[in-house]
């Protein structure tokens, strides 16, 4: 088995404990999370070989940043010490009608002042079988969009399989650039795309009539832009898209879909009910997906594989899913019970 590799930020994660508002109590859970970490570490979890590629200070936050991925089993040879932060991100759980809030404290991180050439890619792919990045890091900074194509470039050099969540981050494109003027160059390296609802339109600017603020969900529409999408990259070879009905804070009804040249594939809806942290949900899918592409050959159980271990992933605090690959398959295999396994 070839390394699985992914790119981007991590962050120092502080979060307002329980379902409080910033501050309404003078403490902030602090731990540790970003997207392509969070894919890093589920990987890991399901028994790949999984190492994370990023920048960070030479500080004690950031040696405690280090030891939590190494804890997962992650490869942490290729994180480069420099800059002089880590990025942070404060978080703000809702409940019932009140949204979650993210409020980012990441301008000038240590990976968003990195750019082409500070990484060495050979060494970074060699033995790697994937690649796996997303649209966060491009929106960071502009040398950290060259980068991002940089490494990209290489991996498709390498003979690398290259996996891209488009992950549509609005309060980062602030440099200058929009979203679809860096993503589209990007996405031309990408052999399997992965989306939820809106990141097609806001990163790619490919849209058909969906509104994702409705929590109505019309599968015919994401059957429709998946296509669109393909045609307009025939590159790439899978489109995914990660379909959340957003009831209220606390509930969701969450499925998927995925279309590759031949097929397009519809995952079961579950109903999650009292969510505990729907933060990294969209990672856990993409680690999800990544991992079902490689234990199974059939898409519809990939896909499968990908929505229950993301849906299990809503009742976990914290940005890693901690679930493993015979507890995402119980799920999968119909066991929504909850029952207490002895």
């Amino acid at each position: 088995m070839g390394k699985y590799v992914t790119f981007g930020e991590i962050m120092l994660r502080l979060k307002s404990p329980g379902h409080e508002r910033f501050f309404q109590s003078p403490s902030l859970e602090a731990t540790f999370g970003g997207g392509e970490s969070n894919v890093a570490v589920a990987l890991a979890n399901y028994g790949f070989d999984a190492k994370f590629v990023t920048a960070l200070p030479d500080n004690d936050i950031a040696e405690a940043c280090i030891r939590e991925v190494r804890s997962f089993g992650v490869d942490v040879s290729g994180i480069r010490r420099s800059g002089d932060r880590i990025g942070i991100y404060f978080l703000e759980a809702g409940a019932n009608q009140r949204p979650s809030k993210v409020v980012y404290d990441r301008a000038h991180s240590a990976i968003a002042e990195c750019g082409p050439g500070d990484f060495d890619w050979d060494e970074v792919f060699d033995g790697a079988k994937w690649f796996h990045i997303t649209g966060i890091a491009p929106a960071l900074s502009q040398s950290a969009a060259d980068l991002s194509l940089e490494a990209c470039k290489a991996a498709k050099a390498a003979g690398v399989t290259v996996s891209c969540d488009f992950n549509y981050r609005g309060k980062l494109w602030k440099y200058g650039k929009t979203a679809p003027e860096v993503m589209q160059d990007l996405v031309n390296y990408v052999d399997v795309g992965i989306a939820n609802e809106e990141d097609c339109q806001k990163s790619l600017g490919i849209s058909v009539d969906v509104d994702v603020h409705t929590g109505e969900l019309d599968t015919a529409k994401y059957e429709a832009l998946s296509q669109k999408v393909l045609e307009i990259y025939p590159d790439m070879s899978i489109i995914a898209i990660t379909l959340r009905e957003s009831r209220s804070a606390d509930t969701n009804g969450w499925s998927a879909c995925l279309r590759d040249a031949d097929v397009f594939k519809l995952s079961r809806q579950y109903e999650i009910t009292d969510i505990f942290d729907r933060v990294g949900g969209g990672d856990s899918f993409a680690s999800g997906l990544i991992a079902g592409l490689a234990l199974y050959e059939d898409r519809q159980e990939s896909l499968d594989f990908a929505v229950a271990a993301s849906c299990l992933k809503h009742s976990i605090s914290g940005d890693f899913n901690r679930v493993s690959v015979s507890e995402a398959q119980s799920l999968m295999g119909g066991d929504a019970s909850g029952r207490v396994q002895r």
